[in-house]
């Protein structure tokens, strides 16, 4: 399994910039493991936005939202990453909506999701966003 990781623009392009993006790479890497991990290019403060923040999910504008979305499709795609990790809420659903639409399917979960499955506490209704390579792990 592999992973790429969402860089949140609150938390980066618009707040605390590349050491938060470090420190997002740090845990990231610390939970799945340096070698399963792929950044997208590009990335930390230059990293493209999902296309679902600021209001957009909840807007109704389905179509367009999902237009914006496709450059970063793209850029999760080219990675290969097998699992793409968000640690914010809007980028999730942006991102899971963009993965199911284009029946692309690969799983998007949240970095506390796999945080708690590190720690051997994530419970048996939590696992509604993990493949099915992960589903097990840990029970």
């Amino acid at each position: 399994m592999t992973f790429t990781v969402q860089d949140p623009c609150q938390l980066v392009r618009k707040s605390f910039g590349d050491p938060v993006a470090e420190d997002l790479r740090f845990v990231v890497k610390s939970v799945v493991g340096e070698e399963n991990f792929i950044d997208m290019v590009p990335n930390r403060s230059n990293n493209y936005c999902c296309g679902g923040g600021g209001g957009f999910l909840q807007s109704g504008n389905h179509e367009a939202r999902r237009f914006y979305g496709q450059r970063k499709l793209k850029q999760i795609l080219d990675t290969k990453a097998t699992y793409c990790i968000a640690p914010c809420h809007n980028c999730h659903s942006q991102i899971h909506d963009l993965s199911k639409v284009s029946g692309a399917h690969f799983p998007v979960v949240h970095l506390w999701t796999l945080i708690c499955l590190s720690m051997g506490m994530l419970g048996e209704n939590e696992r509604s966003y993990l493949g099915e390579d992960l589903a097990e792990v840990g029970l």
